[in-house]
């Protein structure tokens, strides 16, 4: 049994009440926590008084060896890791992977970026101009750090990734974190901050965990502190509604729920190289984490004439998975993460067999191979399909996060397909996959107000394509509207959140000073 801890104000402390963490494929409890009784003000004063300013007074060639000592750290003990995100989360052994190296990728990108960045601690926005008539009055814009602390506030389905992506901006642009995982699957987010606390490769008060409820913890924050959550629409408009996040102006980054799509393009015919790829990143995000994946593609979109042929080629790839305990290797696909998720997958599941037909899977209960009996909260792949799909369709408004897609049969054309993508209200990422050069241009430039990334699947680039539920750390991650509108990552883009762009003007000579120029 595991007894997890919060580290606040430099040291680990235990809740004096605590809840069960339960492994997924047993239902047997693996670790306890509780955050009652811990004080968050002290975790706040510790990272602005002691954090913030160790960050702040190195530049970001000398934060990115930080970032690389602390990927450096995570992955010597990956076996380790990926253990327990089996026992806690329901991973199978690769979605552990997924995860943890996508961690660690995340935070060794940031190391190199800083590197580049090099040795000053301000960022240049676009040219420095001239604002008169005589050439020493000069004007300049800078991205500065921002004298707060980093709340995150992850989700259940990237304990590792989730820490990471978020701390490596943060810490890069010179902000302290506070990371909160979620409780449900915090273990792994724990053994993280331990390990890097234990290898002391970050600077006391860079990092602290919440291993629990947060408390009052928000009510804390002020103006020069900035709020990053991941995880549902409802608890993401609760975060960024509240009094004092209002009142003090916090600044608030949300990811929340999508309705990711992908349409097959009317050009791609049986047997081409980019129907392969569209089939091959709709079976992989059905199940890679049990579909649950906040890029996931849940809406699948076929022209009519090759709805029967989709469906087959998917439903011989998901008669492949067996689902169970991932602690038996012959299984591919383990469980949701909690009793909850389970209950709302399966209702899910029904609201879609209002609009559209099961073809596989379905809400019965499942008996996961390698578990015990009527134990688990496992779900098989699901594919519904429509024949004749409206926007007003669940489809289009409800997520089930879990193994379950919707194939939905439209006429096309770039404008229809567009019109009921769009109908989802804002996603993290889309798919567009074809040869037609004419079909990708009209229906990406229709999709992409709605998307903060839209991917392009063809031929030439079938080999080496990146699947779409995978975040890369170059790339923005988030999206308007249902998404959240909210922006992370994107390379050098990520460090904004963290940071205050001012103006600068005066003489040239010392604007260019306080830039590092001379």
């Amino acid at each position: 049994m595991i007894e997890l801890a919060s580290y606040v104000g430099g040291e680990w402390v235990k809740g004096t009440s605590t809840s069960d963490l339960f492994n997924p494929s047993t239902e047997e409890t693996v670790a306890k926590t509780g955050t009652a009784g811990v004080d968050f003000g002290k975790a706040l004063t510790h990272a602005r008084s002691t954090g913030g300013p160790a960050l702040r007074a190195m530049n970001f060639a000398e934060r990115a060896e930080l970032l690389k000592a602390a990927a450096k750290a995570i992955h010597a003990h990956r076996d380790e890791l990926m253990k327990l995100a089996i026992e806690n989360a329901g991973n199978t052994r690769s979605d552990a992977k997924f995860d943890i190296d996508g961690a660690t990728g995340t935070l060794q990108y940031y190391g190199d970026l800083g590197s580049q960045l090099g040795a000053t601690n301000v960022i240049e926005d676009a040219e420095a101009f001239q604002l008169a008539r005589s050439p020493r009055l000069y004007g300049a814009h800078a991205w500065v750090p921002r004298r707060g602390v980093a709340v995150h506030v992850n989700a259940f389905n990237f304990p590792a990734w989730g820490l990471a992506e978020k701390a490596a901006c943060a810490w890069l642009a010179g902000m302290p974190v506070i990371s909160k995982p979620a409780t449900s699957t915090a273990v792994v987010a724990w053994r993280i901050t331990q390990i890097l606390i234990e290898a002391k490769v970050l600077p006391d008060g860079a990092l602290s965990l919440i291993a629990g409820s947060a408390g009052n913890l928000l009510d804390q924050l002020t103006g020069q502190d900035v709020l990053a959550f991941t995880g549902s629409s409802d608890t993401g408009t609760m975060l960024r509604s509240g009094k004092t996040v209002t009142s003090q102006n916090v600044r608030v980054n949300v990811e929340a729920d999508s309705l990711n799509a992908a349409v097959l393009g009317p050009d791609v015919g049986a047997g081409a190289e980019t129907l392969n790829l569209f089939i091959g990143d709709v079976f992989r995000d059905m199940t890679q984490k049990a579909g649950q994946k906040c890029t996931a593609i849940r809406r699948v979109y076929v022209p009519k004439d090759r709805v029967s042929d989709v469906v087959a080629l998917l439903e011989e790839r998901l008669a492949s998975i067996k689902v169970g305990n991932p602690a038996d290797e012959s299984v591919t696909m383990g469980p949701v993460a909690t009793a909850q998720q389970l209950r709302d997958v399966r209702a899910g599941i029904g609201k879609l067999a209002t609009c559209a037909k099961i073809v596989r899977g379905g809400a019965d209960p499942v008996e996961g191979i390698g578990a015990p009996k009527n134990k688990g909260y496992f779900v098989a792949p699901t594919l519904l399909v429509s024949d004749s799909p409206s926007v007003t369709d669940v489809a289009h408004s409800h997520e089930v996060f879990g193994p379950v897609a919707t194939i939905m049969a439209y006429d096309g054309t770039a404008a229809s397909v567009s019109a009921l993508v769009c109908g989802g209200g804002g996603g993290l990422v889309s798919s567009v996959y074809s040869d037609d050069k004419d079909f990708v241009r009209n229906t990406v430039l229709g999709i992409a107000p709605f998307h903060g990334r839209v991917t392009i699947g063809s031929e030439k680039i079938a080999g080496q394509a990146i699947p779409p539920g995978t975040v890369m750390p170059s790339m923005i991650h988030g999206g308007p509207g249902r998404a959240g509108s909210g922006e992370e990552l994107g390379g050098k883009r990520g460090l904004a959140f963290y940071m205050q762009r001012v103006a600068l003007q005066g003489d040239r000579a010392l604007v260019e000073g306080v830039l590092g120029k001379r």
